[in-house]
């Protein structure tokens, strides 16, 4: 079985994202990771080098900005990736450069990949998510933050990534997918705040006034509002190991109450089903499970 990771990234350093561990996450799953840099105005291409793994192959690319609407550039970049990854893989596991997989997950991954290689049927499989949020000790558990999205996909050209790379269809349609148990752990909304509010305002840019706009809007205040939130919960849980360097480094403070919510009447009944009942009603699939 060969498996090739993929990913893209720009201007890493000046935003912050953790892409190092997200390429350190998923290199001992993988016997490629495909990497496209895009036009850069910092050091992001070092910092990819400075991983220092035979597996990396870099692929430089250059953004259209004017795919403005919807964060279709986003999809455009991961569409880039792809491309690289080698016809004779079985699996291209995807990750975004504010993704991380936990090391526990590992045998899991493995498994469900074996498992599901020669099952045709199969054209992805689904990762839960865990997205955390002002600090590595709380995570977001409102009906703003996705459960479930595709993270592994058949090597099939036909597959592409969907709106704004958040998943992949093929040829229009959804794909047939089987639930893997492993976790992504989302940390796109943990950073310095001065630097988040800069990245917020840099992705708003990108989607034109939607979707990053279901969590906020563009910044006007130097430093971004963790506290302006509807619902958080404490993590329970461990970091990924290859976190750990980065999570020593945080410079900033943020405590939040977790009792304090902040939804529509109807989203607080909404929440609160899904707390009792485990189960999100209403919720958008880009996927059919099977």
């Amino acid at each position: 079985m060969k498996v090739s990771g993929f990913t893209f990234v720009r201007n890493a350093v000046k935003y912050d994202y953790p892409v190092v561990a997200s390429i350190k996450s998923i290199l001992p799953l993988c016997d490629e990771v495909i990497v496209s840099v895009g036009n850069c105005e910092d050091g992001t291409l070092e910092l990819i080098q400075s991983i220092g793994s035979p597996k990396i192959k870099i692929f430089h690319s250059v953004w259209d900005d004017s795919l403005k609407e919807g964060g279709r550039v986003l999809a455009v970049e991961t569409d880039k990736a792809y491309a690289h990854v080698s016809a004779d893989s079985d699996w291209a596991f995807y990750i975004q450069a504010d993704e991380v997989v936990h090391e526990q997950d590992y045998d899991a991954i493995r498994v469900a990949m074996q498992q599901y290689r020669d099952d045709k049927r199969v054209e992805g499989l689904l990762f839960r998510y865990t997205h955390f949020f002002g600090s590595y000790d709380y995570i977001g558990d409102s009906r703003t933050w996705y459960q479930n999205e595709i993270r592994i996909i058949r090597n099939d050209k036909r597959i592409a990534s969907y709106r704004d790379a958040q998943g992949f269809r093929k040829e229009g349609q959804k794909l047939h997918v089987k639930p893997v148990n492993a976790r992504m752990y989302h940390y796109g909304w943990v950073k310095d705040p001065k630097v988040q509010a800069k990245k917020v305002n840099n992705s708003f840019q990108m989607y034109h006034g939607s979707n990053e706009t279901d969590v906020n809007g563009p910044v006007s205040a130097d430093a971004f509002d963790y506290g302006d939130v509807d619902s958080l919960a404490v993590f329970k849980g461990t970091h990924p190991a290859v976190m750990q360097e980065r999570i020593h480094q945080k410079n900033w403070q943020f405590s939040h109450d977790i009792s304090r919510k902040k939804m529509s009447f109807k989203d607080t009944v909404l929440y609160w089903v899904e707390k009792i009942t485990g189960k999100r009603l209403f919720d958008y699939r880009n996927y059919k499970v099977i």
